[in-house]
């Protein structure tokens, strides 16, 4: 009984994805980055920056469920004392997403789902003249909330709110620094408002 029941479960899964249908596309898009300290003496806001990278969708058999995962160069930025901090990374969101609407000509759809974050390129900054060093972290996690637009089954237009679930980089300031950096030590969470634009092919 157990292995018939196994083999049920097997041929289940199996059909689902036989009929999950898949789609590769490119999606690009915006940034608007609210980078917040810990500390009240730098607050750096609204910066912009820009994603672009392969993304693929899985549609699964569920009416309306699917999925969508990218593979994105992220650009970041913030200005701290007149010294613009760039955040380059690679991101990975993957979302569960729900649409509904009018099949493929049109369609609203809800996403949420875990972003992963790998920096590159520069991760130390000097700001100023040595007075402070911004650190950025090798890897991040953050998370994903939206809605967006499906047209013609092929572009894809979205907003969503990026929120980090942990700290960006920090500040670190040296001894030879004066009351306002002292005050600027501190670590940074780098949240985001997305608006993309995708073309699946």
């Amino acid at each position: 009984m157990k292995k018939f029941f196994t083999l049920v479960v097997l041929l289940a899964t199996m059909s689902i994805a036989a009929q999950a249908q898949v789609k590769f596309g490119v999606k690009g898009g915006l940034n608007l980055t609210n980078m917040k300290f810990d500390k009240s003496a730098v607050d750096p806001s609204n910066q912009t920056g820009f994603y672009i990278g392969p993304t693929i969708k899985f549609t699964l058999p569920v009416v309306g469920l699917g999925i969508d995962a990218s593979a994105l160069y992220d650009q970041r930025s913030a200005k701290i004392a007149d010294e613009t901090m760039k955040q380059q990374s690679i991101q990975v969101p993957i979302n569960l997403r729900y649409g509904f609407g009018l099949g493929s000509t049109a369609s609203i759809y809800l996403f949420a789902g875990p972003q992963f974050g790998f920096a590159i390129g520069d991760k130390v900054k000097e700001i100023g003249n040595n007075i402070a060093d911004w650190r950025l972290k090798d890897s991040n996690l953050s998370a994903n909330v939206g809605l967006g637009l499906m047209l013609l089954d092929h572009l894809q237009i979205s907003a969503n709110y990026n929120i980090a679930l942990g700290t960006t980089g920090e500040v670190d300031a040296g001894s030879a620094i004066n009351t306002t950096w002292q005050t600027a030590i501190g670590k940074a969470k780098a949240n985001a408002w997305q608006l993309s634009v995708a073309y699946y092919f």
